[in-house]
């Protein structure tokens, strides 16, 4: 694969995140509707009217859309997944990302390109050669290791394997993003212990809790190193990324459809750097170590390489939650924007914010813009700080909208 033609994917969970994307460099985004999808309980979540605005707003920008159904679909669902699948007929959404052969079966009768998502498990290339009658993009299992994923492109090239449209199967895989314990993210923990079942969408993450290992016969106690045995750290493949790109992938996808717009303009950006510092010869351990310390200020468990390099077991997190270096804390919602003057105005709800503060503002049209605040004007006075109930306005070159967002961000250690 030619890095001229690598594809950058970035998950999309909110208008405020299609919009970070696009900024950071994105060449597609994918994003989910209704309860169809393994996102829908932990998103902020589209409704079918929003496809054709997020069709629109891709176009004008020159990047991919592709839509997620990619949860197990049962009879009661065909209705709905009818209705969505002609509005994406409708609106020429890229593709759908799915595995379930109802959603297979219906894309190909309605003619809309389909990649086969990764909870199809795809590990082989007897399993390439079996979709590649219904879909142009495959998503491998992200158990392979880049030797397996390098000889099932190598196999597509010299066998010739094409989808539907003639051209070559292209393979996708992750590199960045939140891992499951499951292989490729099929569990059924959180079905057995709440009946919220992660693969419609719903799971719980019981599995990012701490557990204690005790022999019943016993009732003595396993000594363990970690009580989060079942809790992965992240997948981050920043320094391996020539590796991965010369195994013979098209696309590049990062994970994190529930993640805020931070999170999405920071992974998006540093990846799409890395990318073209390889094409330019510009890849060094000095970008890899700047490229890590930007990943590690947005949500993170800690990070490892996955299955790529041929490692056998998981690297477990050691804590609940996000480690990441910098915290966002809400202050407040955005009011106004004076066009001429270019200041933005927004009502502070809770917390202080004074000046020398880096801020976050996110929202469906701005997406995300990180700066530091160098003038602060209090209920029309400047002043250097700001608390619940107060108005500020600073000067903005982006414009924003009503019930935008505005964070401060701090920062955080972790033992």
């Amino acid at each position: 694969m030619h890095i001229e033609q690598i594809e950058l994917l970035s998950p999309a969970g909110s208008f405020d995140c299609i919009i970070a994307a696009i900024k950071a460099g994105a060449n597609s985004i994918y994003f989910g509707v209704e309860q169809l999808n393994m996102r829908s309980c932990s998103s902020n979540g589209f409704i079918i009217s929003d496809i054709k605005k997020i069709k629109k707003i891709c176009k004008e920008n020159k990047v991919k859309a592709y839509l997620t159904l990619n949860s197990i679909i049962y009879g009661h669902d065909i209705q709905l997944l009818r209705k969505i699948l002609d509005e994406a007929k409708k609106t020429k959404i890229d593709a759908v990302i799915a595995a379930d052969f109802a959603v297979i079966n219906l894309c190909k009768e309605l003619e809309i390109p389909l990649h086969i998502s990764t909870q199809a498990n795809i590990s082989n290339i007897e399993s390439v050669r079996f979709f590649a009658q219904y879909a142009e993009t495959i998503v491998l299992a992200r158990e392979l290791t880049l030797k397996q994923i390098a000889q099932i492109s190598n196999a597509i090239i010299k066998e010739q394997i094409t989808g539907p449209s003639g051209y070559l199967i292209k393979i996708e895989v992750f590199i960045h993003g939140s891992l499951c314990m499951a292989i490729s993210g099929k569990c059924y923990l959180s079905l057995h212990s709440h009946q919220s079942s992660a693969n419609r969408g719903a799971c719980i993450q019981n599995c990012r809790r701490k557990y204690i290992v005790k022999d019943l016969a016993t009732n003595e106690e396993l000594k363990i190193d970690n009580e989060y045995i079942m809790s992965p750290k992240d997948l981050s493949t920043i320094n391996i990324l020539p590796e991965i790109i010369n195994s013979g992938v098209s696309i590049l996808k990062i994970e994190g459809r529930s993640k805020g717009s931070d999170y999405v303009y920071k992974t998006t950006k540093c990846y799409k750097e890395a990318i073209i510092s390889i094409k330019e010869n510009k890849y060094n351990r000095y970008a890899i170590r700047k490229w890590t310390k930007q990943l590690s200020t947005v949500y993170n468990r800690g990070f490892w390489n996955g299955y790529y390099l041929g490692q056998k077991l998981g690297e477990w997190t050691s804590v609940a939650g996000s480690i990441a270096e910098e915290k966002k804390i809400l202050l407040g919602r955005g009011e106004k924007y004076y066009p001429k003057i270019k200041i933005a105005e927004f009502k502070i709800e809770s917390g202080t914010i004074k000046k020398g503060d880096t801020i976050i503002i996110s929202g469906k049209h701005i997406g995300f813009k990180k700066i530091k605040l160098e003038k602060l004007y209090v209920n029309g006075t400047e002043s250097a700080t700001a608390n619940p109930g107060d108005k500020i306005t600073f000067p903005l070159k982006d414009k924003i909208v009503a019930n935008d967002k505005i964070y401060k961000i701090i920062k955080e250690t972790h033992v």
